[in-house]
């Protein structure tokens, strides 16, 4: 599936030849990376183990905690830039991709690491994704997925499924839900990958392989959020909400191809992987062009 006359797609390899190998961090090494332990989010809800598995695989890559710069949108996972102790920006809904993609063009040398939830990605956010993935700009794009709206009260998002019910769909939404990774996919993202809550330690190398990735990588984080989408539809239990992900989740590897994701069921692992010039490479290239056509 491409959507670019330009894309050169090359055939998914193995995981485990581009998913860097993650060593377990003691609690004490992860809360050095912390600006704060005490949790802004709801109980039961997974941002934090987003966040530890974002954390562990910034830490596996040993990267320069100076180079790292964290951008995120308004939303429950934008909080994420209270906790982290690196370079962080608070940005506007929807927004944060295109602040991140102005940071990269500044220095290139940066790992920009964007994280947003569906809503934010998606919905007020989408143009920004779609030609985030088109420029194959290195950056990173974390996305936070719970299927709807928690911070502002429970609303439909763009990937609450048909039948969901929410504070804005009492009676089951009608819309059809995006799968995020296809669209990514579509639009021209060069590593795409999609991990869950239950399997951290898949998530957090998943995470590791979008940041080592030259160009622009998506990362779909299947999220829970008990207090809004689980008590009006799955389940209120945290333990239950992530058991219900391990029964969901299927290895990409067995999954059938061309099939999309399903509500009952998804693929998991890396989805998708391509070589493209990357957005700034390309930009380096063109300046020394215009330069030498100036002085010639």
């Amino acid at each position: 599936m491409t959507a670019l006359v330009d894309e050169q797609t090359l055939r998914a390899p193995e995981e485990g030849s581009v998913l860097p190998q993650i060593k377990p961090r003691p609690i004490s090494e992860i809360r050095a990376h912390l600006r704060a332990t005490r949790t802004l989010w709801c109980p039961g809800c997974s941002n934090g183990i987003v966040t530890r598995a974002l954390v562990e695989a910034i830490l596996a890559l040993d990267l320069d905690e100076d180079k790292v710069a964290i951008f995120a949108g308004i939303g429950c996972c934008g909080r994420i830039t209270t906790y982290v102790d690196y370079s962080t920006v608070h940005t506007t809904h929807g927004r944060a991709l295109a602040f991140a993609s102005g940071a990269k063009v500044a220095d290139p040398d940066l790992h920009v690491i964007v994280v947003m939830g569906d809503g934010d990605c998606a919905a007020i956010g989408g143009n920004h994704l779609i030609h985030a993935a088109r420029r194959n700009i290195d950056v990173t794009a974390l996305v936070f997925n719970n299927s709807i709206y928690g911070m502002t009260g429970g609303q439909m998002s763009p990937t609450t499924h048909v039948g969901d019910r929410s504070t804005t769909s009492r009676y089951g939404n009608v819309e059809r839900a995006f799968d995020l990774c296809e669209l990514a996919h579509a639009s021209g993202a060069t590593y795409v990958a999609r991990g869950t809550a239950w399997d951290y330690r898949q998530l957090a190398r998943l995470i590791a392989g979008g940041i080592n990735h030259h160009g622009f990588s998506f990362v779909e984080a299947m999220a829970i959020c008990p207090v809004y989408y689980g008590r009006q539809n799955l389940t209120a239990d945290p333990a239950e909400f992530l058991t219900l992900q391990k029964e969901h989740a299927v290895p990409a590897s067995t999954y059938g191809e061309g099939v999309a994701r399903r509500h009952e069921t998804y693929p998991v692992g890396v989805l998708h992987h391509a070589e493209f010039e990357e957005y700034t490479d390309g930009q380096r290239v063109t300046r020394q062009r215009a330069q030498e056509h100036g002085r010639g």
